[in-house]
């Protein structure tokens, strides 16, 4: 047996008897959904697929089964059902990130072929900035370690922005141009917006004249998500994508629900136009009808599909959440 099959192989057998583990010692556990080893989390952060590998960053208490000292929890997969669960990846140690480190999302760059976070940290002001965060080690093939940019906060709140409603960057796409693009959900003037920002180097943003799109129908956008989908066939496609016979989706979070709209995106004028907008049908576009929310999706490069992660909450008591840890 080859030594990359090999660990392969045996990596599987330490996923199978942890996953029974934890289910025979807390059998109120779900047998389908993800979930952590223990405590507290809420959104998908930073899924990406990357050498072979899943991987999944949430947002985690470690500490508690109740919201509080937010971190960004580890947990890497070869199937999206079998699961180990690694250290921490991003805790809050620093004074941007010091009141949790929020949600955020995964890019990988090309030719190098480095991924990189984006994330929101809420600093000691309480006011929300985004930061970046790198491997620490590239040979490592399961990324153990992240180390936070010595150029942080990359993103911070300018005039007209309120700095406890600018949050949850996206997946970074790349234009024509070679620059960089991201948005962060925001509410402006009471109507939820997503600011754009670009970026020649990843490091330094500049704030977009306008925003890529905002609803004067909605309040704040939260954990927006903007990707490309085929109009011809069935596969998914990176978010830099650039040929035709696409369209362009446009998630945000409010209201307890995860709306999303179809339309078009000029790249160059970096202006988009939804077919129909939010709110503005009968037929308002969700992903789940159910309890579902502050969902992201990647691009799974390996079986050419995009995929969307959610947050169900299990919507019990406090006091049911301490007793069940």
């Amino acid at each position: 047996m080859k030594g990359s099959v090999f660990w392969t192989f045996l990596l599987h057998i330490i996923l199978f008897i942890h996953g029974n583990k934890a289910k025979a010692s807390q059998p109120y556990r779900t047998s389908y959904h993800f979930q952590p080893p223990k405590n507290w989390m809420n959104d998908p952060n930073g899924p990406m697929y990357y050498k072979g590998v899943y991987h999944l960053f949430y947002q985690c208490n470690p500490f508690a089964a109740v919201t509080g000292n937010i971190s960004w929890a580890h947990s890497i997969s070869y199937n999206l059902i079998d699961w180990m669960h690694l250290d921490n990846a991003i805790n809050p140690t620093e004074p941007y990130d010091i009141n949790g480190c929020w949600s955020g999302s995964a890019t990988i760059l090309p030719g190098v072929k480095k991924p990189v976070i984006l994330y929101t940290g809420d600093n000691f002001e309480h006011h929300q900035v985004q930061n970046l965060a790198v491997p620490k080690n590239m040979s490592d093939p399961l990324l153990r370690e992240w180390v936070k940019s010595g150029r942080n906060p990359v993103m911070t709140p300018g005039n007209g922005i309120d700095p406890k409603m600018y949050r949850d960057p996206t997946t970074a796409w790349q234009g024509s141009d070679k620059i960089w693009r991201v948005i962060i959900g925001s509410q402006i003037n009471g109507h939820g917006t997503a600011i754009l920002y670009k970026s020649k180097d990843f490091v330094k943003w500049t704030r977009s004249k306008d925003p890529l799109h905002s609803s004067n129908k909605t309040g704040m956008w939260e954990c927006p998500d903007f990707y490309p989908v085929s109009s011809r066939g069935k596969k998914g496609v990176d978010s830099s994508f650039k040929g035709g016979d696409t369209k362009q989706v446009l998630k945000a979070s409010f209201g307890d629900h995860d709306y999303y709209v179809i339309g078009n995106y000029d790249s160059k004028m970096d202006h988009y136009s939804a077919d129909v907008d939010f709110m503005d049908s009968i037929v308002q576009l969700r992903y789940d009808y159910g309890m579902f929310y502050a969902s992201k999706s990647f691009y799974d490069s390996d079986k050419k599909r995009r995929i969307l992660w959610g947050w169900v909450t299990e919507a019990d008591s406090k006091s049911d959440d301490i007793n069940k840890g």
